[in-house]
């Protein structure tokens, strides 16, 4: 393989994936932080009203961005598949099939984002005065759905052939162009909202654009050329079969952080406003965890696919290891260093006092959410994930809300709360792993 791609069926596993997975933590949080610096920016220079209008359309804008990067997750594991196991064939059909798929994936979400965006925020509740900027900015930025999922497909292919490198080098200079745009539409232009939509669908298109020329350049086996675009029967099916469950998954756990958020607005203003800090760090821990599941799904497709058992198993051990480490050393962190990490977005002590309460908690559980997401990754990577999915949304979607309306319901503390994260991973790390033992059995014993 060519330039920075990494053969993965061969050489120490252990180093192999730490050092595959570096760039793709590098990656995951410039992400975190370029959209910290949106919020940063609307905030500072554009009011109170601008904010809380984007601020209105997480959970949304969330909710259709993770269904896309579960998408690109099956794409990831059928590539690194073929891959491993030489066919050159089945590569090609793939990542052709997967270029178009992504494209009408991402232009199915525009559409349903112009259509539809003012009934959902209307349905989460958005306050009446925000409602109008909120819809400004869905519609604008859902415009870059196509491009997003063009580079989360691309990123899918680098990733499952061992280049991480080119990826984070094109999120890194597309997200230095959309903080600059960010400060010339909102300061110079007194854009406000729009602004900050138009910044992100540009640097969106921008990193698309990169990534998509560096494919159609490429003279590796999973290279793109025009004349070989077409969607594939088999190959695109597959692409459904694995990605579009694990979209779905992704989009319904949302759903279920509405209960959660319904749970923490029971109580008094001093407690939601430190759910709100603390909670910032979910984003910082999950996206580091996540880049030790891409290369849990990297390296067991490509082991996989070239019939090396021994490495498919130690694979998933090794990510689930790091990604367990790596949980329990930031949640530490954070309750160590957790008056620090709450001042930045909060000066009040009572509001960082009660942020206290939720890192102290989440801090200690972190690590324990790598035995579902990891083991769901390598399932996926054994090409399942219809089953994972239906485990993961009755064990940590499900159970969520019943627990809310039950446990949380009897007791009405914010402990009785937050522990709903460590049972709900548990419950369902026991039923991910009991399946992936028997599918592991099953396909590679």
């Amino acid at each position: 393989m060519a330039r920075d791609n990494q053969d993965l069926t061969k050489g120490p596993l252990a180093r192999k994936i730490l050092f595959f997975s570096a760039p793709l933590i590098v990656s995951n949080l410039l992400q975190v932080l370029f959209n910290v610096a949106d919020i940063a920016v609307v905030g500072r220079f554009a009011g109170a009203s601008a904010l809380g209008s984007v601020g209105s359309t997480t959970i949304l804008v969330t909710m259709f961005t993770s269904f896309l990067i579960g998408v690109s997750g099956g794409i990831n594991v059928l590539t690194a598949l073929y891959l491993g196991s030489g066919d050159r064939k089945g590569v090609r059909e793939t990542v052709h099939s997967a270029f178009l798929f992504s494209i009408l994936t991402g232009l199915t979400l525009l559409l349903i984002g112009a259509i539809f965006s003012k009934g959902i925020l209307e349905l989460l509740n958005t306050k009446p005065e925000l409602i109008d900027g909120a819809v400004l900015y869905i519609r604008i930025y859902f415009l870059g759905m196509p491009a997003l999922a063009v580079y989360n497909f691309g990123n899918a292919v680098f990733s499952a052939a061992g280049d991480t490198k080119r990826p984070l080098k094109y999120l890194s200079m597309a997200g230095v162009v959309n903080i600059i745009l960010n400060l010339f539409f909102v300061i110079v232009c007194k854009m406000d909202v729009a602004g900050v939509a138009v910044s992100s669908i540009i640097s969106q298109y921008l990193s698309a654009a990169m990534i998509s020329v560096a494919l159609f350049r490429s003279g590796d086996i999973y290279g793109l050329h025009r004349s070989e675009l077409r969607l594939n029967r088999n190959k695109t099916v597959n692409i459904i079969r694995i990605g579009i469950p694990a979209g779905l998954q992704n989009a319904i756990f949302q759903i279920a952080n509405l209960f959660v958020q319904a749970g923490v607005n029971s109580f008094d203003a001093t407690m939601v406003a430190g759910n709100a800090a603390a909670a910032n760090a979910d984003a910082l821990v999950y996206d580091v965890m996540t880049a030790f599941y891409t290369a849990c799904g990297s390296f067991m497709g490509q082991n996989f696919g070239a019939g090396n058992r021994k490495r498919v198993r130690n694979s998933y051990l090794i990510s689930l290891a790091y990604s367990f480490g790596i949980g329990m050393i930031m949640g530490l962190g954070l309750v160590l260093f957790g008056h620090q990490f709450l001042s930045l977005f909060s000066t009040d002590a009572d509001v960082i006092e009660a942020g206290m309460i939720r890192l102290s908690i989440m801090g200690v559980c972190y690590g324990f959410s790598a035995f579902m997401d990891c083991t769901i990754m390598a399932s996926r990577a054994l090409g399942k994930s219809m089953i994972p999915m239906v485990i993961v949304i009755i064990g940590s979607c499900v159970f969520r809300v019943v627990w809310i309306y039950t446990v949380f319901a009897y007791f009405h503390t914010i402990l009785s709360l937050y522990s709903l994260y460590i049972f709900s991973w548990g419950i369902t790390a026991i039923a991910e792993i009991i399946y992936f033992v028997y599918i592991y059995k099953k396909r590679v014993c």
